[in-house]
């Protein structure tokens, strides 16, 4: 199955660069080239492409402005991308609804991994990035208890979110509840299913809104 792609930036020979890098790919075709977000949203409207990587600040429409249209529109995953890994909009990008979080000065091999990924239906955010957002809950005040949101999960289920939360992978998870990474999927996806998340993103963002984890790590 082929990726489609559109890539938005306002830099032109970085949007170039981006989309040689995808479309030299057997199963990536960049579908579309934008220069401002509401072109982004435009082309994603007309095309319907599997995946958005968008530039965060561009002008016209930011990238998180067009994420949220692109998101709450259709099935089009986006992947945003910033210049500084300290940008303060990491936090909104996420709540308007991206998959991936890179910086510009990703590695090719990565940013072709991320793609494949988003479009996989997971989520990706670069290591610094997820610091970044991290840092942003640890400078909120201390969550209050758990909210009554969480009382559609089970045990497990919330045993799930709080290992999502910390950052532990599926192979991580299933190793700390002793079971199958299969069975591990099957919790994920009974999480999102029931508290109506995109991803594996928002659940992490869940776990700490609801107080289920602490901003200073606990749980």
């Amino acid at each position: 199955m082929t990726i489609r792609v559109v890539v938005a930036d306002d830099q032109e020979l970085v949007r170039s660069g981006f989309a040689m890098i995808l479309d030299a790919q057997p199963d990536v075709e960049v579908v579309a080239e934008a220069g401002d977000g509401a072109a982004a949203v435009d082309a994603v409207r007309r095309l319907a492409p599997d995946v958005a990587l968008l530039d965060i600040r561009m002008p016209l429409m930011d990238g998180i402005e067009a994420c949220r249209a692109i998101t709450s529109s259709g099935p089009t995953r986006t992947v945003m991308l910033t210049t500084f890994d300290s940008d303060a909009y990491v936090y909104d990008a996420l709540h308007a609804g991206a998959s991936g979080f890179l910086l510009k000065d990703v590695r090719r091999d990565d940013l072709v991994h991320a793609v494949r990924v988003v479009a996989d239906g997971e989520s990706l955010v670069a290591p610094t990035v997820a610091r970044r957002l991290i840092a942003e809950f640890t400078s909120r005040p201390v969550a209050a208890p758990p909210s009554d949101r969480l009382d559609v999960l089970t045990a497990r289920e919330r045993e799930t979110l709080l290992h999502l939360a910390r950052g532990l992978s599926n192979a991580e998870i299933a190793a700390a509840l002793t079971v199958s990474e299969h069975t591990v999927k099957t919790h994920v996806g009974n999480v999102l299913s029931k508290l109506g998340l995109r991803d594996r993103i928002q659940a992490v963002i869940c776990a700490y809104e609801t107080g289920l984890i602490a901003p200073s790590g606990g749980g």
